[in-house]
């Protein structure tokens, strides 16, 4: 696997939450029939069970071994079927659900110290007096230095009303302050941006398919309209899924009334349609819908609803290839399943599940396969099953199996020239740089770029501001900094220059500097010019 894209870890978060985030939907089951299985059946485990509690050499942990016993079966049944505990559950729903309790902060790990990056506007942490910038060292009077993530947010998170006291230091200030939180309801949002990138192009990033999802979405279309959107470039690249419900409801915002969404149907599932049903916030105008590998389930159904109803164009690479339905089951000890129930098929007929009859490792393998075999570089390294067409509405062919195809292949960057942007890319280090360069400097920044447009127009990143990082990067990773080819210095201060510009104000300031050179934007610019629906 080639490191210079791709770091492993990466890799593994997008397929972790693939895995977790399938779609899931509360579809029609037929009549229930009576268990086929017997008592003997059911009471076999039990049995196993109670011989190892009783006799095995040694102690052992028998609620563990159930729930390896539960992800063992689910995971034989095919990859997106799976278990979840009570706090994993948990966990999970909290994005999808669109809110979660807690303190409103957001923060990286940097040097073993917990550094906010950012509070949340009106949140508890900013009503308290925490700011950007500032170092939290303890929490209930607890030393948290060199501590993890997933620590961090047991200890900050807790049900609203609930008091936490936090120790935090300043920047050039030798005292700790001390904080008591009232934790809170915290919103969470799928939109991360909704802006104009010229007079009529509009630009709306949707991270995943959530309860909230299609509320956002909404009122992002109509402040874009009123700004004078006529064309939209929907990113779905690295969006990994959600809710079925939330994928048809963003359809329903593009396509008119009427036209087929998407249908499901499995062997205990009553087969339905979902169309169109009102009118949506965006139904006229040039649509360009962004997809990677990373982009799955819920994500594939939108891409696929506007491919087979010719709506818009589809730019980028090969979707991840999800095509199955699942549903969730409580148990009675608050853990749960999912379980796959269904296929889903897009309008023209097409079911775009991936094939996984290797097994789970084999399946999540493959996206590396892809990267090996240099599909994300050359379309014509792609493998898709075309023995079976099928038609657009407007009679274009289109082929199941593997994912949607995009209609504008954008491959992946693998030239040597960038090998300088991603060896410092793929280190903490730019992060980091870019984090204390604004706090310490942060004062002048704000003087001199006072708001979002100002700093994207005129923000820029000297070439000793590049030696600094570079400098940075040495010191941190103890190797020789690199040599910088043009195109990789160029991106390296696009990203500094980004990455500062979200510390300063959030989001809205850090993707219409990225998009500035993300090939895949330019590609989907250029298609809306070029093309016409």
């Amino acid at each position: 696997m080639n490191n210079k894209t791709y770091s492993g870890w990466i890799i593994f978060l997008y397929l972790l939450i693939a895995f977790l985030f399938g779609v899931s939907v509360a579809v029609n089951f037929l009549p229930s029939r009576k268990s086929t299985l017997s008592s003997a059946q059911t009471n076999k485990l039990n049995e196993v069970m109670n011989y190892i509690d009783r006799y095995y050499v040694d102690s052992v942990n028998i609620d563990s071994i159930y729930d390896a016993a539960i992800t063992l079966v689910l995971q034989g049944l095919d990859p997106h079927s799976a278990y979840a505990t009570q706090a994993e559950n948990k966990t999970m729903m909290e994005s999808l659900e669109g809110a979660f309790e807690g303190v409103g902060v957001q923060f990286n790990i940097m040097n073993d110290t917990v550094m906010v990056v950012a509070t949340i506007a009106g949140g508890p942490a900013e009503k308290a007096g925490v700011r950007a910038g500032d170092r939290i060292v303890s929490v209930d009077g607890k030393s948290i230095i060199g501590t993890t993530n997933e620590k961090v947010f047991k200890l900050l998170r807790g049900k609203k009303g609930t008091k936490v006291k936090v120790g935090v230091r300043r920047p050039g200030i030798k005292d700790t302050y001390a904080y008591e939180i009232i934790r809170d309801v915290i919103p969470t949002y799928t939109v991360d941006v909704a802006y104009m990138m010229d007079d009529h192009t509009g630009y709306i990033k949707l991270k995943e398919f959530a309860n909230t999802t299609v509320e956002e979405l909404q009122k992002a279309l109509l402040q874009l309209r009123n700004k004078g959107m006529t064309s939209l470039i929907l990113d779905l690249r690295g969006n990994a899924g959600g809710f079925l419900e939330a994928a048809i409801g963003v359809s329903d915002e593009f396509l008119p009334r009427n036209r087929k969404i998407v249908s499901v149907e499995g062997l205990k599932v009553r087969p339905e349609v979902f169309r169109a049903t009102r009118k949506g916030n965006f139904e006229s105008g040039r649509l360009v819908v962004l997809i990677d590998d990373f982009s799955a389930s819920a994500s594939e159904i939108v891409a696929g609803a506007v491919q087979d109803n010719d709506r818009g164009y589809i730019v980028g690479r090969r979707s991840f290839g999800k095509g199955l339905v699942q549903r969730q089951f409580e148990l009675s000890d608050k853990s749960s399943i999912r379980l796959t129930t269904a296929r889903y098929h897009t309008p023209s007929g097409r079911c775009i599940q991936r094939d996984y009859k290797d097994g789970i490792e084999a399946y999540y393998e493959e996206i590396y396969d892809r990267l090996a075999r240099g599909e994300m570089e050359n379309i014509d390294s792609i493998k898709q099953d075309t023995s079976i067409a099928y038609k657009t509405i407007g009679g274009r062919t289109v082929y199941g199996g593997g994912g949607i195809m995009p209609d504008h292949f954008v491959p992946l960057h693998q030239g040597h020239d960038l090998d300088g942007y991603y060896a410092v890319a793929n280190t903490s280090a730019l992060i980091q740089y870019a984090f204390n360069y604004t706090n310490e400097h942060k004062q002048d920044l704000k003087k001199q770029y006072p708001d979002i447009a100002t700093f994207i127009a005129k923000a820029t990143i000297s070439d000793a501001q590049l030696n600094q990082l570079l400098a940075y990067y040495k010191k941190l990773s103890g190797k020789a900094a690199p040599t910088l080819s043009a195109n990789s210095r160029k991106e390296l201060k696009v990203w500094t220059k980004a990455l500062i510009g979200r510390n300063l104000f959030g989001d809205d300031a850090f993707y219409p500097v990225i998009n500035q050179t993300d090939e895949t934007i330019i590609k989907a610019r250029q298609v809306l010019k070029g093309k016409k629906q």
